[in-house]
């Protein structure tokens, strides 16, 4: 079993400033707590005591919004993102330990919300598997553009590679594969698009499995998952999980609500009932005027040009075009790059223009609750969203694996069913440059 020990609430102040400049600028621990420099500066050298009133900030600071209370197994965030993965896993007694993301923006959503506790890395491929620590399970979003069929379409457009040929993104798996080799854990996670599948006519993941099942010798399930069993969104992905020895696992354990949702739950209630988030004030809704924020409705010149749009490519016989939603429906796939225009899901308002859903919608329709933070503009919040994961069909992949993961734990057998750690390694840079120099076209 893990042997993850509840850590007690640090309440010293100048213990917490001392582990938040770790991670932080002077600079930015001060404009967090609405302060000076020169008052942090102060602190830090003695000649002024913090305040005992300060405590609650930093602790919030330090450890985040969102409190993790599970202890059962150890997870590591590879490709973080704002951490929905790390969310649905925390639902089935996970806590990470270690985690990785190099966009700034996406790394301050996620400090905000989860604190700085526990190492935080940047670039996954500038990280020494030596650095990161012992984990039970490796959780991994990993990019995901290379094998999309909008990511494809559009580096082709600019004359970009794709798939494994793709040095920048396409080749990050292998960080993941590397992570795994070194650190063995009893079971991981991996999350991709579904058309990860049938990439480069089924080669990419056809490599993909084979470094994961042969060259780390792990026992591994895949499912293609449609995240409108759990929210308004049709938003399919696929689940790669895997055990370092045999299980009964079964995808046929996955239990999907019994109503389909619908868009009504997640968009602001204009009947008085829309919640007041102190941390979001009027910033989407206004709640004087009980409505959306005038400038989610998009411009007249904005609507019109998508109009003649959609009119142009329905005359040439193509599906391009908005789409235009009501309360009682479910939406498109709310993509990375919904901030340009927010053409895929549009919600109609009557005579009046149709808008863009808010950040916070989008956060709903990703399944976050209210209680997540949104400290970002609002076009890095879409790009966060659209790139985030669906959290409760990662919770209830989370529920699944909760069993076997820990009776992988009590076997203590992860060293057993792996090759040589180092062997291992030396396999999958191999399998690196064979999937590069290999790779062909769709």
């Amino acid at each position: 079993m893990s042997n993850l020990i509840p850590q007690k609430t640090i309440d010293d102040a100048d213990e917490l400033i001392s582990k938040l400049r770790e991670s932080m600028t002077r600079r930015q621990l001060a404009e967090s707590l609405g302060l000076s420099t020169s008052t942090v500066e102060r602190w830090e050298s003695g000649k002024v005591q913090c305040k005992p009133a300060y405590v609650p900030a930093l602790q919030e600071l330090y450890y985040g919004t969102t409190h993790e209370t599970g202890t059962d197994f150890r997870t590591i965030d590879l490709f973080a993102g704002i951490g929905g993965i790390r969310r649905g896993f925390a639902t089935a007694g996970g806590h990470a330990v270690f985690s990785s993301e190099w966009n700034e923006f996406s790394t301050r959503t996620y400090r905000t919300n989860y604190g700085f506790a526990e190492t935080m890395a940047g670039d996954i491929t500038q990280v020494d598997a030596n650095d990161i620590p012992d984990c039970d399970v490796v959780l991994a979003g990993f990019p995901c553009q290379p094998f999309s069929l909008a990511g494809v379409s559009k580096k082709r457009s600019l004359g970009r590679e794709t798939g494994f040929r793709d040095k920048t993104q396409g080749t990050l798996f292998f960080d993941v594969a590397r992570i795994i080799a070194a650190k063995r854990p009893a079971a991981f996670l991996l999350e991709n698009v579904k058309n990860l599948t049938s990439h480069d006519r089924g080669r990419t993941f056809k490599v993909i499995l084979d470094a994961l099942q042969n060259e780390l010798g792990y026992e591994v399930h895949w499912k293609v998952v449609d995240g409108q069993h759990f929210v308004p969104q049709h938003r399919e992905r696929i689940y790669i999980v895997g055990f370092c020895s045999k299980t009964d696992f079964t995808w046929d354990d996955l239990k999907f609500p019994d109503h389909q949702p619908i868009l009504a739950d997640i968009l602001h209630k204009t009947d008085g009932t829309e919640p007041y988030l102190p941390w979001d004030g009027d910033k989407y809704f206004d709640f004087e005027h009980q409505k959306v924020q005038d400038k989610y409705t998009l411009t007249p010149r904005l609507w019109q040009y998508l109009q003649d749009y959609r009119k142009k490519h329905e005359a040439l016989g193509h599906g391009f075009g908005y789409g235009l939603v009501t309360p009682d429906m479910v939406s498109r796939t709310l993509s990375a790059r919904y901030h340009k225009d927010g053409s895929e899901i549009l919600v109609a308002q009557g005579d009046e223009r149709p808008r863009r859903l808010t950040p916070r919608e989008c956060a709903r329709l990703m399944g976050y609750p209210d209680d997540f933070r949104i400290p970002v503009s609002d076009t890095q919040a879409y790009r966060q969203f659209g790139n985030s994961v669906v959290v409760p069909a990662i919770a209830e992949v989370a529920r699944i694996m909760r069993p076997h993961i820990l009776k992988v734990m009590s076997e203590g057998d992860q060293g057993t069913i792996l090759n040589d750690a180092e062997k291992s390694v030396d396999e999958i840079q191999k399998a690196r440059e064979l999937a590069i120099a290999g790779a062909g076209e769709n």
